[in-house]
């Protein structure tokens, strides 16, 4: 197995190296400078270029930023907050959107397990019907939205929740983006775990069971929902990363002080050590998510690691 997770890790880190490496080389030919002011003459600006570093060829920046990275340094903006270290700018908004995305999945997956299992399960035409209209919504309309329609009945009209994100009260402010952004969790994960346990519900071993005269409840928690959940926990692996990242739109309606709005200021100042440095750790993200998962098929089945082979 130590060998497997070595290889994986291998993997993961030359990923993250071609990753690195193609970011700079789309930056390289984005139009725009991060030094736009008009008030700043060619001189000057070449000045800024070679303070930063910018008028060194492409491969030089590109090692110089991966030495600077293993220090724990992922560089200063250039234009949305001069000299400021990235580090600052994302450990005060990082938090804020973890805490969002973190509660957003938790609820979208609790949601979407039960709904999913509950109508694989009972075959009730009553909740048949709450399973298709739930599910149908949340891929169909976009989380956004379902926050413009929180904000309006919520928010406007009824008054019972902020408009706005505020820190004096940061679990109050995060009712209505955690519930626009888990109604299409849910209804992915709702999904995915109906129609693995309708799967799981027709197989032989579980046929095998209810003839030995196994209870319907010992059934369902012992062999389907054990055999029906790994599937669904994929799924939610890739989705917890989107939401570690934040939304863009739901936080710039709601005034959410995270990265994603970091994102979206960083690319219209054209500040490429931002943005570099913000898709850096978006990819860093998902892939130690599914380096974890992969460990995880590793221990749970040991077939994975031997490449299928007894």
């Amino acid at each position: 197995m130590l060998k497997y997770i070595g290889k994986r890790l291998i993997i993961s880190a030359v990923t993250l190296l071609v990753i690195l490496l193609i970011l700079f080389l789309l930056l390289q030919f984005m139009p725009g400078s991060p030094f736009n002011d008009e008030k700043l003459s060619p001189e000057q600006i070449e000045q800024l270029r070679a303070k930063y570093g910018l008028d060194q060829p492409i491969i030089v920046q590109f090692f110089t930023y991966i030495g600077n990275m293993f220090r724990g340094d992922l560089g200063v903006s250039y234009s949305l907050s001069p000299n400021t270290p990235i580090t600052d700018l994302i450990s005060n908004r990082f938090p804020v959107t973890v805490m969002i995305g973190f509660a957003s999945m938790i609820v979208g997956t609790f949601l979407g397990l039960i709904l999913g299992f509950f109508t694989a399960f009972f075959k009730n035409r009553v909740l048949g019907a709450i399973y298709s209209i739930f599910t149908l919504l949340g891929i169909a309309v976009p989380s956004y939205i379902f926050a413009m329609f929180f904000s309006n009945f919520l928010g406007y009209k009824a008054n019972l929740l902020p408009l706005l994100y505020d820190f004096r009260s940061p679990v109050i402010s995060s009712v209505m983006p955690v519930m626009a952004m888990s109604l299409g969790v849910m209804a992915v994960v709702a999904r995915f775990a109906k129609a693995e346990a309708s799967e799981v519900i027709k197989s032989d071993y579980v046929l095998f069971a209810k003839c030995q005269g196994l209870s319907s409840r010992t059934v369902m928690t012992k062999y389907v929902l054990k055999n029906s959940l790994m599937p669904v926990i994929t799924v939610v692996a890739s989705l917890l990363v989107s939401l570690l990242t934040g939304s863009l739109v739901i936080e710039q309606m709601f005034s959410v002080p995270g990265v994603g709005g970091l994102l979206t200021n960083a690319i219209n100042a054209n500040d490429y050590s931002v943005v570099i440095a913000l898709s850096f750790i978006y990819s860093a993200l998902y892939i130690i998510v599914m380096l974890i998962l992969d460990i995880l098929y590793c221990i749970i089945d040991p077939r994975v690691r031997l490449g299928g082979k007894n």
